[in-house]
């Protein structure tokens, strides 16, 4: 099983962005965070293209699959398939928002549904050998989050899962999208800091709001004598990819220097080539890069050669390097000014 320590730092699930490309980037800033797929439904699990859906390089791990469903039957199935495409973790998705989930009964709506959740969860766990773990809200709508977290919290927890992310915030099912229940439900953190506290012996990771290292540092500070045992990032982590590059030192105590961003390109530069000879067409790889270098002399050029020269035809690792070189032609225009 995964060791608490190992999750002190995790990047979010993310539809349409947090697919194998986007997360053999973000390997290649950071050795030590767990990744996330996007979610999964199981029933796509059990009768789609498993190769396009699961499919993952060797070099992402730890990577944990995420699925989302609500029948356990279906959910222990597709977890056994993912076990054996080689996935550490297993997660169950009980907090996205979105219209399609509601419809399905699976994610956020599953707040209302505790005794639900456990037998699903309970299914996953007797499927497989690696962590069956929860993402989840802290409630959904009208209902009291101290009351909602702890119940869907105590009925995995007996059960025997061990593992929960929290997403600090309801979900409003009704009135709100998708996008507005990422901002708009205020954030709780000392509801998460008093489940770890009165549910020590659980592994409590916190999600919300987090935009950055530092504040990630601060949550995993001890405070009125709780420890969390992770962070994960969500946005932050895709929009400005270059902070990844401290997570190992930071958060893990590593030695050696930082990954920047130009170590990260070069890093990255085996897997876009073995994509590229399969027949990926490299804006699929580009357009989790577009931030990497936020914030630098040169970033907008940055952003604009990898978004319009990616797109033609026969386009390949020079338009990378033209990238790079194009910052690197900011920084030293500026040094020498």
């Amino acid at each position: 099983m995964l060791k608490n320590q190992d999750r002190r730092l995790a990047i979010a699930p993310m539809m349409d962005w947090t697919d194998r490309h986007c997360r053999a980037f973000h390997r290649a800033l950071t050795a030590r965070a767990l990744l996330y797929t996007e979610m999964v439904t199981a029933p796509a699990v059990l009768h789609g293209d498993r190769e396009r859906l699961l499919g993952f390089d060797a070099a992402e791990h730890p990577v944990a699959l995420q699925l989302g469903g609500s029948d356990p039957a279906q959910l222990a199935e597709a977890a056994r398939i993912g076990a054996a495409f080689g996935y550490d973790e297993i997660n169950l998705n009980v907090g996205c928002p979105s219209d399609r989930v509601q419809s399905g009964r699976f994610g956020a709506c599953l707040m209302r549904e505790p005794e639900l959740v456990a037998d699903c969860m309970a299914a996953i766990r007797e499927a497989v050998d690696v962590p069956a773990t929860v993402k989840c809200r802290i409630g959904v709508d009208d209902q009291d989050p101290a009351t909602s977290l702890f119940a869907t919290v105590d009925a995995c927890a007996a059960v025997g899962i061990e593992v929960f992310i929290v997403h600090a915030r309801k979900a409003w099912l009704k009135g709100l999208s998708p996008k507005e229940n990422r901002d708009v439900p205020p954030l709780d953190y000392g509801l998460v800091r008093r489940l770890k506290r009165e549910r020590p012996h659980l592994s409590v990771s916190i999600n919300g709001g987090i935009a950055s290292l530092d504040e990630a540092e601060a949550h995993l500070a001890a405070a009125d004598g709780v420890v969390l045992d992770g962070v994960m990032l969500g946005r932050a982590a895709y929009h400005e990819p270059a902070l990844l590059g401290q997570a190992d030192r930071r958060l893990y105590g590593a030695t050696g220097p930082d990954v920047d961003a130009f170590a990260a390109l070069e890093r990255y530069r085996p897997y876009i080539a073995a994509r590229l000879e399969e027949g990926v067409a490299l804006p699929a790889m580009t357009r989790h890069m577009l931030g990497l270098m936020h914030g630098r002399p040169g970033a907008r050029a940055f952003r604009r050669i990898l978004t319009v020269e990616a797109i033609r035809p026969g386009a390949g690792l020079e338009v990378i390097d033209r990238a790079a070189d194009a910052v690197r032609e900011a920084e030293a225009r500026r040094e020498a000014a």
